[in-house]
């Protein structure tokens, strides 16, 4: 029990760190963590809906909306309806934040390469493969 524990507190503050340090990137680039998410989001696969967005940045469904009305107000993205369903609206980035992003990505990128140096590629992929027991395990239950 206290190993189980340590894991979930390991894994926790794992990814607060690797968040502050994104988000102090994003910030560099005068972008707030979840503004990053979602153009992340979009420079990996552009002309996502709402929904498709928060599933990718693992956000609340309130939050997403908002976050997007400020990135269109800042000319980073754009909305328009899908020609083939015209009750769902599709997100598209910019040229502007196209440029944006295209730069604060290898960036991130690159803090998490050397962030992640202190395993070997055996580790990580054991890592990995841990992971995706867990996802799976939790699916079937």
């Amino acid at each position: 029990m206290l190993q189980d524990s340590y894991i979930l507190i390991s894994i926790h503050r794992m990814v607060k760190e690797l968040d502050h340090e994104t988000g102090k990137i994003a910030s560099s680039h005068g972008l707030t963590l979840p503004q990053f998410g979602v153009l992340e989001a979009l420079y990996h696969q552009d002309g996502l809906t709402v929904g498709e967005i928060k599933d990718k940045i693992l956000s609340s469904n309130g939050t997403v909306p908002v976050i997007i009305k400020n990135l269109e107000r800042q000319g980073m993205i754009e909305r328009e309806k899908d020609p083939q369903d015209q009750r769902r609206t599709i997100v598209k980035l910019t040229a502007k934040g196209r440029q944006l992003i295209a730069g604060v990505v290898p960036e991130n990128e690159k803090m998490f390469e050397k962030k992640f140096l202190a395993w070997s590629l055996e580790e990580k992929q054991t890592l990995i493969r841990l992971l995706r027991q867990y996802r799976e395990y939790q699916r079937e239950e």
